[in-house]
């Protein structure tokens, strides 16, 4: 599986190596992506749980690489080195339907720069491309104003309430005929 490439980052998809690495040190992780880790690694939601949730179910069925977690690098510029921002993926392969959830955490520190909507718009594009997608949705605090605007920016739109108190589900739909 090879990285995506959008206009500021580099994705790289989660691997047994890189989470067996991250789950040892950030250090480890970071060495092999090539990048700096910031000090605020790993970001929100993506915490050690959900590492080892991606590296059991990829660890049980290796076929499913490229359906979890991807690393957010902000590519180097200007003598800058490349820059681990934040990490975003789906919650696994697109079901019967062809639904798939993505979800994304960022480092505070890169917040409100477009990253996060720049991973989002990169994710859909790519699962949209591999054919087997036809609906993408989000789950998100109603009161987290910022990540509804990243979802609004990246062309979702609500489709109702999600599971649990004070969640939204978001919904993007695969562009074109159905």
């Amino acid at each position: 599986m090879s990285a995506i490439v959008s206009r500021r980052l580099e994705l790289v998809p989660g691997t047994l190596a890189l989470l067996d690495a991250e789950l040892e040190s950030t250090d480890r992780l970071a060495a092999l992506l090539g990048a700096q880790a910031p000090p605020g690694w790993p970001p929100g939601e993506y915490d050690r749980g959900a590492m080892e949730h991606f590296r059991r179910c990829l660890s049980e069925r290796p076929d499913t690489a490229g359906w979890y977690g991807w690393y957010a690098i902000l590519r180097g510029t200007g003598g800058r080195p490349p820059m681990l921002v934040g990490a975003g993926g789906y919650f696994g392969p697109p079901d019967g339907e062809g639904v798939v959830e993505i979800g994304y955490s960022f480092v505070p520190e890169f917040g409100g720069r477009g990253y996060a909507t720049e991973l989002v718009e990169a994710l859909a594009g790519h699962a949209f491309a591999t054919g087997r997608v036809r609906r993408i949705i989000a789950h998100t605090d109603a009161g987290n104003a910022g990540s509804r605007r990243v979802l609004e920016k990246a062309g979702f739109s609500v489709a109702g309430p999600g599971e649990g108190p004070g969640v939204i589900e978001y919904a993007l739909c695969r562009p074109g005929p159905s």
